[in-house]
């Protein structure tokens, strides 16, 4: 399999977490789909990373339909419970984390991309609401538990590592260690683990 996708996008980096839990080989291509010249249309018609080039030539796309395949291909390091409300609940921690993300995003484009007289205050300021109630949830949903999950690591962790993560890079005014503690321990006891370690954002 061969994964297309930048060193800095988180959601490109859940994907390789997956990987290097599941101990699965892949040949990682690195594509920087904002210049002129990027070829990922040519695999991904909606022009994103993270893509999946399986061994047939077919292309997977979103990275919540590569982790939850990746796990099925293994039973090392199983992240998602075979069925039932467990499994959506790891799903909808995921679904967050994302949700999280994906408004970060759309701060720093609106910042990054557009011209400062086109820039609307008004939507950084809705995208920021929702980082931190987003944020927030977690915390809450997290409690005192040592995983999203309850006593055992699964997708949910790596969803909202690669989450916080990013926003550490991204966003360093955005203080969501000191606002939850909890998030942060969190965080940290992820940052130990070799998948977490070799995918820092670049």
């Amino acid at each position: 399999m061969k994964l297309i996708g930048s060193l800095a996008s988180p959601y490109v980096r859940k994907v390789r977490v997956v990987f290097a839990e599941k101990k699965l080989d892949y040949q990682f291509e690195l594509e920087n789909v904002w210049v002129a010249e990027t070829r990922i249309n040519e695999v991904n018609p909606l022009g994103k990373v993270p893509c999946l080039i399986m061994e047939d030539g077919q292309a997977m796309i979103d990275s919540r339909v590569m982790v939850e395949y990746l796990d099925t291909l293994t039973p090392v390091c199983k992240l998602l419970p075979p069925n039932g409300r467990d499994r959506a609940d790891i799903k909808c921690w995921e679904a967050l984390a994302d949700g999280v993300t994906d408004a970060g995003v759309l701060m720093r484009l609106e910042r990054a991309q557009r011209p400062p007289e086109q820039q609307s205050e008004e939507w950084i300021a809705r995208q920021r609401k929702k980082v931190e109630l987003g944020l927030a949830e977690m915390a809450r949903k997290l409690d005192e538990s040592p995983y999203c999950a309850g006593i055992h690591y699964s997708l949910a962790d790596v969803a909202v590592g690669c989450c916080l993560g990013w926003l550490a890079f991204r966003f360093p005014e955005i203080d969501w260690r000191g606002a939850h503690p909890n998030l942060a321990r969190l965080y940290d006891k992820l940052s130990e683990r070799p998948s977490f370690r070799d995918t820092v954002p670049q």
